[in-house]
C-alpha cells in the first residue's frame, strides 16, 4: 500500500500505514440508513439539573429564614408527647433531615460520574486528541470536571450537617391564654367576724434552682387522728345560751356553751380532758374543734371534730425539687432508735396538740395563746367554707399568660449556616458547570450510553487501530503502541478515528496520567512496536500477492 491519504467526509487526513481502517465503508446515517436519536442521560438534562440547582438555592435561603424565625420565636411548636411512640425524638430530628438530603447528594454524585464518562468523548469531538487524553482515560481532568468533582465531594458534608440541624429541648415558653376568674374585689358580708384576719398569716415559697436534691435524712411522721362524733346534738336553752354536745366513744364525750347573739359563725377549740389519761399534760391532750353556723333560714347547724395527734420518727430517703421546694417521694429506711429530747424526756415521743397550752403570766405569751386558740379553728373554718372576706363570687373571663416547660423545635445556628452556604454554593456551581459542559457537548452525537463495552466496540470496530493492541497489553504497552496517533470522532459516522501525526517529531505528552513522557518520531515509530504490531505493519507495506 502506498503512502497516499484517504479522504473522509469532513477532512483530508493521512492514512496510517500501521493499520487499515474501514470507516469509509460505514453507511452514512440520516442518508443511507436511519439515524438514531441522540442519547442524553436524564441526569444531564439541563432542565432537570436547573430545577435541582434552583431547589438547592431555595433550600439554602429557606434554611436561613427558618433559623431567623427559630431565634425570634423561641423555637417551633411540636407535640408535647411524641406521636410516633416506637422511636425517640432525637432519632426523628437526626434521621428525617438526613433522609431528605440523601436524594440530593445521590443526584450530584451520579451527575459527576456522567460528566466523567462523557469527557473523553468531548475531547475526541474536538479532534487531534492524543491517546493519553482520550482513549486511554475514562475521564479527563478538565477544569469543569475538577469543579464537578469538588461539588460531588462537598455533598458528603450535607448528611452530617442535616443530622445535627434540629434539637428539641425542654424550655420555658410563655403563651397567651385565658382564665376564668371566680372572684372580684368586694367586701364579704362576714367581714366583722374577723375570720380571715386570723387565718391570713403565711409566706410564699422562694425559687432556688432548677434541679432535684436526693438525701438520706431524719423525718417525723405525724398523724392528726381526727374523727367525727358518733352523735351530735344542739340544744337551745335560752335566746343567749346554746349548747353543742358531741359523743366520740363510750368514754369520750364533751359539750360547749355559746351565745348565738355573738354571730352567725362561731368556732372554738377545747381540750378533751375526759378523753385523756389523768396524768397527761394539757399540751399533749387530745382536743375538740367546735363549729357553729346559723343559716339564712334561721336553722342552727353545728359539728365537732376530735383530734389526738401522734408522731413517729424514721430514717428516710427523699428528694426535693429545688425550683419550688416541693418534696418528692419519701421512702422509710428504718425506725429512728436514738434518744433525744423528742423521743426521750420531756416529750417521750408525744405530739403537741398545738392549740392548748399551759397558762402563762407573760401577757405577750397569753395573747399568742388566745390568737392560736382562735386562729387555727378560724383557718380551718375559712378553708372549709371557701369564703374569704375580701372577695365576692363573680365569674368573668380574663386575659392571662401561661408559662410552662414544653418541648420546642430549635434550628441550630452553626449547622444551619454551614448547610445553607453549602446548598447555595452547590446549586450555583453545579448549574454553571452543567451549562458550560452542555455547550462543549454540542458537537457530540452519541446514540447509546458511553459506559458499556458494546458502545465502545461499536465506535472503534471499523477504526483499525485495534490491530496495534493485544488483549494482554498493559497500560504502558498500549500507550507505547499508540504513540504518534491522534484520535477524533468522525463527523459523518460518529466513529472513533485514529490518524498518524506525521508533522510531529519527538513530541511528548506531558499531560499523560498513565506513564512517563514518551517521544515519537518517524525513525523510532516502527522499532517500538510489539512483534505482532510490527508484523501487521510489514504486511500492510507489502503488496498482496496476485
Amino acid at each position: 500500500m502506498s503512502g497516499s491519504v484517504t479522504p473522509t467526509s469532513d477532512t483530508i487526513s493521512p492514512r496510517s500505514q500501521r493499520f487499515r481502517d474501514s470507516v469509509h465503508n460505514i453507511p452514512t446515517p440520516g442518508t443511507e440508513v436511519h439515524r438514531p436519536r441522540r442519547y442524553e442521560p436524564i441526569v444531564l438534562n439541563i432542565y432537570i439539573v436547573g430545577s435541582i440547582a434552583l431547589l438547592m438555592i431555595c433550600l439554602g435561603i429557606a434554611l436561613e429564614i427558618a433559623l431567623h424565625i427559630s431565634d425570634i420565636c423561641n423555637g417551633f411548636s411540636v407535640p408535647e408527647k411524641n406521636v410516633i411512640t416506637f422511636v425517640s425524638t432525637s432519632f426523628l430530628t437526626s434521621f428525617v433531615p438526613t433522609l431528605l438530603v440523601v436524594p440530593l447528594a445521590y443526584f450530584w454524585a451520579v451527575a459527576d460520574w456522567m460528566l466523567r464518562w462523557y469527557q473523553p468523548y468531548v475531547t475526541l469531538s474536538e479532534g487531534k486528541a492524543p491517546a493519553a487524553r482520550s482513549i486511554l482515560l475514562d475521564y479527563h481532568r478538565h477544569w469543569l470536571i475538577n469543579v464537578s468533582t469538588l461539588t460531588a465531594f462537598s455533598v458528603i458534608f450535607m448528611q452530617p450537617l442535616a443530622g445535627s440541624l434540629f434539637q428539641v429541648p425542654q424550655v420555658p415558653y410563655t403563651s397567651a391564654a385565658s382564665a376564668t376568674s371566680m372572684r372580684s374585689i368586694g367586701l364579704s358580708p362576714t367581714i366583722n367576724q374577723l375570720t380571715s384576719f386570723l387565718a391570713s398569716a403565711g409566706a410564699p415559697p422562694g425559687s432556688i434552682l432548677n434541679g432535684t436534691l436526693a438525701v438520706n435524712t431524719t423525718a417525723v411522721q405525724t398523724h392528726v387522728n381526727c374523727i367525727n362524733p358518733t352523735s351530735f346534738t344542739t340544744t337551745n336553752l335560752t335566746s343567749s345560751d346554746f349548747v353543742l354536745s358531741a359523743t366520740f366513744s363510750t368514754t369520750c364525750n364533751a359539750s360547749l356553751s355559746l351565745n348565738p347573739n355573738d354571730g352567725p359563725d362561731q368556732f372554738s377549740v377545747t381540750a378533751a380532758s375526759t378523753c385523756a389519761p389523768s396524768y397527761q399534760d394539757q399540751n399533749f391532750q387530745p382536743v375538740i374543734f367546735w363549729y357553729y353556723h346559723l343559716s339564712d333560714n334561721g336553722d342552727a347547724l353545728g359539728t365537732a371534730v376530735f383530734c389526738q395527734p401522734s408522731i413517729a420518727i424514721f430514717i428516710v430517703t427523699t428528694s426535693m425539687d429545688l425550683n419550688d421546694g416541693s418534696m418528692g417521694d419519701c421512702t422509710i429506711v428504718e425506725p429512728f432508735e436514738y434518744t433525744n429530747n423528742v423521743t426521750g424526756n420531756p416529750l417521750n415521743g408525744q405530739a403537741f396538740n398545738g392549740v392548748m397550752f399551759d397558762a402563762s403570766n407573760n401577757s405577750y405569751i397569753t395573747a399568742r395563746i388566745l390568737a392560736i386558740n382562735s386562729g387555727i379553728p378560724g383557718a380551718i373554718y375559712s378553708f372549709a367554707s371557701q369564703q374569704p372576706d375580701w372577695s365576692t363570687i363573680h365569674n368573668t373571663t380574663i386575659s392571662a399568660q401561661l408559662t410552662s416547660d414544653i418541648p420546642r423545635l430549635f434550628v441550630e445556628t452553626l449547622p444551619a449556616h454551614l448547610l445553607s452556604v453549602l446548598f447555595i454554593c452547590i446549586g450555583i456551581s453545579s448549574l454553571i458547570v452543567h451549562i458550560l459542559h452542555k455547550r462543549s457537548r454540542r458537537n457530540l452525537w452519541l446514540t447509546s450510553p458511553p459506559g458499556s463495552i458494546a458502545a465502545i466496540v461499536s465506535l472503534t470496530s471499523r477504526s483499525g487501530f485495534g490491530d496495534l493492541l493485544l488483549p494482554y497489553d498493559d497500560v504502558s504497552r498500549m500507550k507505547s503502541n499508540l504513540t504518534g496517533l491522534t484520535f477524533r470522532l468522525d463527523k459523518r459516522t460518529g466513529a472513533i478515528v485514529a490518524e498518524e501525526d506525521f508533522g510531529v517529531v519527538n513530541t511528548s505528552d506531558n499531560t499523560a496520567l498513565l506513564g512517563g513522557k514518551r517521544g515519537y518520531s518517524m525513525t523510532v515509530g516502527v522499532d517500538n512496536l510489539t512483534p505482532l504490531s510490527r508484523t501487521s505493519f510489514k504486511e500492510k507495506l507489502e503488496p498482496e500477492s496476485p
